[in-house]
């Protein structure tokens, strides 16, 4: 239907434009009719009969029965615990608890094993001795000291309260902060090459 309005319309307007084109003569093709520039670009658009959607009107209801239903969701899941990130770490491989897994101990012959219980005898002996040689000697040296400080305190009071006082000199200890170097302007790190096999636990 549009194709034959514009068609009638061109017809119509080309009969009026007509002396004007004869009068011109040669010059007909240079000056053009106002009238023909808008008739050649007329369009008509396709009929719409689609209409906007309705918007559905919100009943408060049903709003309010779905924030009840959340907060019913909400509470349960405040009722079971948190579960915890396990840590590597701290379980034992499924292969390790393999009960299969023994190692037998090996079989010694009757000597072997007279040998072995007759060196243990001997260090357990070796072990006593040198401890009783250590307890004597600290013995020793705590008596001396003793005696010591009692015949200082009856020459000299000052003396004495001074052999009681620690000695800082005795473990000679010297100790300086942490020394961090400048950093090095425009240094870039290098990245290491690694595998990252973290596991990501969502809660």
């Amino acid at each position: 239907m549009s194709a034959a309005l514009s068609r009638c319309l061109c017809r119509v307007l080309s009969r009026q434009t007509a002396p004007s084109s004869v009068l011109l003569g040669e010059h007909h093709h240079a000056v053009q009719s106002p009238w023909f520039a808008p008739v050649m670009t007329l369009k008509t658009s396709a009929p719409l009969r689609a209409e906007p959607k309705k918007k559905k009107k919100a009943d408060p209801r049903r709003e309010q029965l779905a924030r009840e239903r959340l907060k019913k969701k909400l509470k349960r899941l405040e009722k079971v615990p948190p579960e915890f990130i396990p840590i590597e770490d701290f379980i034992t491989p499924a292969k390790c608890l393999d009960e299969t897994r023994e190692r037998s101990a090996p079989k010694l012959s009757f000597e072997e094993s007279e040998r072995r219980a007759m060196m243990l005898k001997e260090w357990c002996r070796y072990k006593k001795d040198q401890h009783m040689a250590e307890m004597e000697a600290i013995e020793l040296a705590l008596e001396a000291q003793r005696e010591a400080l009692e015949e200082l305190k009856l020459e000299s009071e000052e003396l004495y309260q001074a052999a009681l006082k620690p000695d800082p000199l005795l473990f000679p200890f010297t100790h300086e902060g942490p020394a961090h170097t400048p950093p090095i302007a425009q240094f870039e790190a290098p990245e290491g090459k690694y595998t990252d096999i973290t596991k990501v636990y969502t809660q």
